[in-house]
């Protein structure tokens, strides 16, 4: 079938140009963000619209206007509807020679028609994959947006979003599509570091049997895994005099629990501090880390083994769920995040789990871009997956509602963004540094995409794209309510109790 024709190149001061030109608009149906097609003497050309202008001659002078209108409507007087006009400004992404996409080297002469994008050659060009995961549909298009899962995640994702603009309900959706993968499709594990509880729901869903969730309260660090240069990090005020005295105990320890084949803790290696450092001479040394590993005892984090046992959580198509909404406590929150970044990227090396995505929400808070070492423990090893993560199957999804204060270098080995509305002008420019491709243009539409909208960019698709997410498969309602709701439950619930207690007396 032929495409529609949309409207015809112009000839302006500006251009044509190699990178852009612009249409006068046949019909109402262009919209900013379409893909369109030029036919050229090198091949078909494809093009996406950065702006519409509309304009009437009739309505140039303000003056004019003024006068007339005082008197009866202009359009009552004179045609004006036949001297309006629609111009589109279009940006050129490459040209399709046969099957190949080339870099555009001459522009397209004025008087071309130009037209829808064929859906052939979009899917071509934004490297869009029938077995990958559809996330949604192009904007202004019925083209589902099915991202390769390879180039989405294997060179990481930053999902980034002002509060309340649909980052967990995309997270959801990209969740679902991956436990709805077949194992000849290929699947991964999916980890998600819940900080509010938004995917503890996925249990009781049609996924329930794929989906484990596990509270922060019943985790626990096994200690033997423990080492001294990890306590170090954990405790960022320990000197390296402190360390060094510290690593002969905890070897000395180690060896004499493993040879009688008992699991050693932190209260046994508490009490052997207390008495291999007896001598008074060594007060100074020794009071200070009694007293940081018993504020480490105080989480009552640490444990003879692991729970969960990541070797048999983490599995092709599964999600795990560490739900950390129930501790206020900042600290534990860091050093759980820090031992999960560093348990899982090392069994992943070593091959004993599958490749998997680790989701990290509010990954602003545990990898900061400036902060003092004890409020970012989880940074290093976010950072580490970062970097080595794409080489083992270690793919990393940083969910952030503050990108500026999100660790730069983190942020800067996400390969693909998908960006949903930021108003703060701060993440705003933060974003356009750290996203390639995206102009000036794009970056001011992001303050106006509404909930469910989204701007691609990045690894997965050929060129930023606008994408409208679709709606989830699961129907579970996340912690989050609407304020309304919230007021209006706590006034029922406590006139409940009233009336319990006036039929008690």
């Amino acid at each position: 079938m032929a495409s529609e024709e949309l409207g015809t190149v112009i000839s302006t001061m500006e251009g044509p140009t190699t990178i852009s030109f612009s249409f006068v608009v046949l019909n109402q149906k262009v919209r900013k963000g379409q893909f369109v097609q030029v036919k050229s003497g090198s091949g078909i050309v494809l093009s996406s619209v950065t702006e519409i202008t509309r304009a009437n001659r009739y309505f140039e002078r303000a003056e004019s206007v003024s006068e007339y209108e005082k008197n009866v409507p202009m359009g009552q007087s004179f045609p004006t509807e036949e001297w309006e006009y629609v111009v589109a400004n279009v940006r050129v992404h490459g040209i399709f020679e046969g099957d190949n996409i080339l870099r555009s080297t001459f522009p397209v002469a004025p008087g071309s028609k130009v037209v829808e994008a064929d859906e052939g050659l979009l899917k071509k060009f934004l490297h869009l994959d029938d077995s990958g995961l559809e996330i949604g549909n192009l904007q202004h298009h019925s083209l589902p947006a099915k991202i390769s899962m390879g180039r989405l995640l294997q060179k990481h994702l930053a999902i980034l979003a002002m509060s309340g603009s649909g980052k967990s309900y995309l997270t959801s959706v990209i969740i679902e599509e991956m436990l709805d993968r077949k194992m000849e499709s290929g699947r991964m594990a999916i980890v998600a570091i819940d900080s509010h509880g938004e995917y503890t729901g996925f249990r009781s869903t049609q996924y329930g049997k794929s989906v484990e969730v596990i509270s922060a309260k019943k985790f626990k660090i096994a200690f033997r895994r423990v080492t001294p240069q990890l306590l170090s990090e954990w405790v960022p005020e320990m000197s390296s005099t402190q360390l060094r005295e510290l690593v002969p105990i905890m070897e000395k320890l180690r060896a004499e629990k493993k040879e009688k084949h008992e699991a050693y803790t932190l209260e046994d290696l508490i009490s052997r501090i207390e008495s291999d450092m007896a001598d008074k001479k060594k007060d100074n040394v020794k009071r200070p880390l009694i007293s940081w590993l018993s504020e480490l005892r105080a989480l009552r984090i640490f444990g003879t083994g692991d729970c969960p046992k990541l070797e048999e959580s983490v599995a092709p198509g599964r999600l795990t769920v560490f739900d950390l909404s129930e501790i206020e406590n900042a600290r534990k929150k860091q050093i759980m995040v820090s031992y999960l970044c560093r348990r899982l990227f090392k069994l992943r090396k070593k091959e004993k789990i599958a490749p998997f995505l680790l989701i990290v929400e509010e990954a602003h808070n545990f990898a900061p871009e400036k902060a003092e070492r004890k409020h970012a423990l989880a940074k290093s090893p976010i950072i580490t997956i970062a970097r080595e993560g794409r080489k083992f199957g270690a793919c990393l999804c940083l969910i952030s509602q503050r990108p500026v204060q999100l660790a730069t270098t983190a942020l800067s080995q996400c390969n693909t963004n998908i960006i949903l509305r930021i108003t703060n002008p701060f993440d705003i420019d933060h974003v356009g540094e750290s996203c390639e491709g995206i102009d000036r243009a794009m970056l001011d539409s992001i303050t106006t995409l509404r909930v469910g909208e989204a701007l691609l960019v990045g690894e997965a698709v050929g060129s930023p794209t606008f994408v409208k997410i679709r709606r989830r498969k699961t129907s579970f309602s996340a912690k989050g309510k609407d304020l309304e709701v919230i007021a209006k439950r706590f006034e029922e619930q406590n006139a409940k109790k009233k009336e319990d207690v006036e039929a008690f007396l």
